[in-house]
């Protein structure tokens, strides 16, 4: 579930376990917070819905158990029943198999199972060597060494990390090497956002102000020349200015929220050209 992006520094060259086991500490970040946050939940919290349509809180889990198990060289669960409206691609409709054959399981054992899973995962990606970590291969933002097929799963685990504190009404998982990597792959998108999707003439300079705990903080901006969106000093006199928190800028650039729904309460603020800005704000899902 990632978008139309590379992950910072996906061309470089060299270090790449050491990158490797930077991606592997902060997936065991995300994935301890997940395994803390569903512990001893009650049938009625597991059944809670998220932000992903068709998803309640126990099928979060069952999604990272069906991608991890498909890294691990599994094959996916046979599964004939028609899935839910939710399933809209082929994308989607090879990880829904997996998600549900668990439906019918209690949270705990599925929980259970996540933890055992993430375990095996984590000793397995200690034990590889520099040129496993720098072997290339797919992953959803194309060919790419493996290490940084490893941060797009730091980014993916924290995002439904996210889904599931949101849905649980229980927040944390910020301010950590997990939040920050994942972070980055959102800001990484923001020049396609503001180029492509909002369509952003000429001489925009959108400043994007992120609160949050550690490295989760950030302020950048992207101004648009020659038809191009492109990162450019943060000093630069901005046309429009959006603020808001970081795990709001997640949550609107993985489309679990609209526009509309946070500003309504007061939680993003525009200033400067209002129209500019609520037009990125309006396109900010980059998610396919």
């Amino acid at each position: 579930m990632v978008g139309p992006m590379d992950g910072p520094g996906a061309g470089q060259s060299g270090g790449w376990r050491q990158r490797g086991l930077e991606a592997r500490a902060a997936l065991a970040e995300t994935w301890g917070g997940l395994a803390d946050v569903t512990d001893g939940l009650s049938k009625t919290e597991w059944a809670r819905p998220t932000g992903c349509p068709g998803w309640d809180v126990k099928d979060q889990l069952s999604h990272l158990i069906g991608i991890e198990r498909s890294l691990m060289g599994q094959s996916a669960p046979v599964w004939t029943e028609p899935f839910g409206p939710h399933v809209k691609n082929d994308f989607a409709a090879s990880n829904e198999p997996w998600v549900a054959v668990r439906r019918a399981k209690p949270g705990a054992a599925v929980r259970e199972e996540f933890v055992e899973v993430t375990q095996a995962r984590l000793a397995q990606l200690q034990g590889l060597t520099e040129a496993e970590w720098a072997a290339v291969g797919w992953s959803p933002v194309g060919e790419v060494p493996h290490a940084v097929l490893m941060e797009v799963r730091v980014f993916d685990s924290w995002v439904h990390e996210q889904d599931v504190r949101h849905a649980l009404d229980r927040p944390g998982g910020a301010g950590n090497r997990a939040s920050a990597l994942s972070l980055e792959r959102v800001q990484g998108a923001m020049p396609f956002v503001v180029g492509k999707q909002a369509g952003c003439p000429d001489g925009s300079v959108v400043r994007f102000e992120v609160s949050g705990p550690g490295e989760d903080a950030r302020v950048f901006v992207i101004a648009v020349e020659q038809g191009r969106a492109r990162p450019v000093s943060a000093q630069t006199p901005p046309s429009a200015m959006l603020s808001l928190t970081s795990v709001d800028f997640m949550r609107l650039g993985c489309g679990r929220v609209t526009a509309g729904e946070l500003e309504s309460p007061g939680m993003v603020a525009v200033a400067g050209d209002v129209g500019l800005g609520q037009r990125v704000l309006g396109a900010m899902n980059f998610m396919f």
